[in-house]
């Protein structure tokens, strides 16, 4: 069997509080474990792992209350399933980071890049790891509200990304360190995701591999209320065929990298769409 070209990357959420399986995991460091051997086996390349949520309206939570954990399911994982594997670490804090890549964790996927704290360029010159920037527009408690306007929102993407890999590499990073993601959900209207999609070849003269992260999220609920009528929004666990359709389109314009709560229906319609390309 041709090895895929898409990869894909699992998400793990340690959290009390993440909009689609807040609570699933949190403190709970076999089911975590459990929960990664699944995706691995359900043909998961990488492992996404998250202390804090940073869903529309979340509050921030302390470095400390961040690392109590992630790092003993770091650790666990790496003691129980090896290092064949690679482990993100979803954080924008220096510190969280460093703590995760000594303790197993071999990439970092920072909201915002180097906008939050700019020592993570260090941290990630130091332990010459790569970086996932994902682009928000905004703070994550308020990213959502008010007017959310754009002059062009691929061409401001695009800056911002331009401006993060100038901070990186004047800190020592190598450009093939970066991976760009343009943050569907983060400080986007509804129309704005959409358009992020079509127009997802653009960035490709970034010359830099795309993360594309659409699993579940919000404006697909509030997509499929809108155009069938339904009387309330689909929750997360009810936006797969949502999540899919976003994904092809993304593939089809440039993504490689996928990220995703459902490995298994996604690793298997990422097969039957890559025969068909």
């Amino acid at each position: 069997m041709q090895a895929s070209r898409i990869l894909l990357m699992g998400i793990l959420n340690l959290t009390p509080d993440s909009f689609s399986d807040g609570g699933d995991y949190f403190k709970n460091v076999n089911k975590a474990v459990k929960r990664v051997e699944q995706m691995l086996t359900e043909g998961a390349d990488s492992i996404d792992i998250g202390g804090e949520s940073t869903r529309p309206g979340s509050a921030g939570i302390t470095s400390e209350e961040e690392l109590e954990r992630i790092i003993p399911v770091i650790k666990t994982i790496r003691k129980k399933l090896g290092n064949g594997f690679p482990i993100s670490v979803d954080t924008y804090k220096a510190p969280v980071a460093d703590a995760a890549l000594k303790s197993g964790a071999t990439q970092v996927n920072s909201l915002g890049g180097f906008t939050f704290d700019p020592q993570l360029a260090q941290v990630i010159k130091q332990h010459d790891c790569s970086v996932v920037v994902y682009h928000i527009k905004g703070q994550p408690r308020t990213m959502q509200t008010g007017k959310i306007v754009y002059k062009d929102v691929i061409g401001d993407i695009s800056k911002f990304f331009q401006n993060q890999i100038k901070l990186g590499m004047k800190a020592g990073l190598k450009k093939n360190q970066f991976i760009i993601d343009p943050g569907i959900g983060f400080g986007k209207t509804v129309e704005q995701n959409l358009e992020i999609i079509k127009r997802l070849h653009e960035f490709k003269k970034l010359d830099l591999p795309i993360l594309i992260g659409v699993s579940r999220k919000s404006h697909l609920g509030n997509l499929l209320q809108q155009k069938l009528n339904l009387s309330e929004v689909p929750t997360a666990g009810k936006r797969l065929e949502a999540s899919l359709a976003e994904t092809a389109v993304a593939i089809q314009n440039g993504a490689s990298i996928i990220r995703t709560h459902d490995v298994l229906e996604t690793k298997r319609f990422i097969t039957v769409l890559e025969s068909l390309l």
